[in-house]
């Protein structure tokens, strides 16, 4: 997110939550709106760079509440490959475990030490047995990356299939959240303050439906950014 700032030279602070939270959905809103009112209470406009994330619509309740806008759809997979086709991914199959650039960077991290799992293992099955196969939303593929994505498939033993997707859709709905929050708050100490998880743009893969990062029993279709 950062380099895309950088890039199209948008007088924008970003502040990172920590990604963590994917884990923790209901301390999203928690954390979300303290940022969100430190930020008003200082002159600031500001953008939401969360999707919904598995807060059932407390970010959307945040957002209404205090004027801000955040990214659209369910998690990070829609903002990165589109919400129509991420439906129709799990639509395909419902038991897909949805990997992002950051997810594979970080997955002994994110993922296995969240869990439990590096000192549990044999809960492997209880979190992700109902898994068929694994697909990688790869924003920026590298060797690197790809050789990992080999390796977490290893590890769950299911196929994995490659979906390019890069980081326009990121960078489109980030500028209009830019836009919007300046438009909204002419004359605000600073032009822009976008909160986002620390892990776009790569995403925070959440592997449940609802973008809940790592509660692999719940209903799934997918984190994100």
């Amino acid at each position: 997110m950062r380099e895309i700032v950088a890039r199209r030279g948008w007088p924008v602070a970003v502040r990172s939550l920590p990604a963590g939270l994917h884990n923790r959905p209901k301390q999203i809103k928690i954390e979300a709106e303290r940022a969100v009112v430190s930020a008003l209470a200082s002159g600031r406009s500001v953008a939401l760079a969360y999707a919904d994330c598995g807060t059932y619509g407390a970010l959307d309740e945040l957002c209404a509440r205090y004027g801000v806008r955040r990214l659209p759809g369910l998690h990070c997979y829609d903002v990165f490959a589109g919400a129509g086709r991420i439906a129709a991914m799990f639509e395909t199959e419902p038991g897909t475990y949805v990997l992002t650039d950051f997810l594979l960077r970080s997955f002994g991290r994110s993922v296995l030490a969240e869990l439990g799992l590096d000192r549990y293992p044999e809960l492997w099955r209880d979190y992700f047995g109902h898994y068929k196969r694994l697909v990688w939303l790869a924003q920026r593929p590298t060797p690197a990356l790809a050789a990992e994505a080999e390796r977490v498939a290893a590890m769950f033993g299911l196929p994995l299939t490659r979906v390019e997707v890069g980081v326009s859709r990121l960078e489109d709905a980030l500028a209009a959240l830019v836009g919007e929050a300046r438009a909204s708050r002419r004359g605000a100490a600073s032009p822009g303050l976008c909160f986002s998880p620390r892990t776009h743009p790569g995403s925070e893969g959440r592997a449940t439906r609802e973008g809940d990062a790592s509660k692999a029993p719940r209903r799934q279709a997918g984190d994100a950014a």
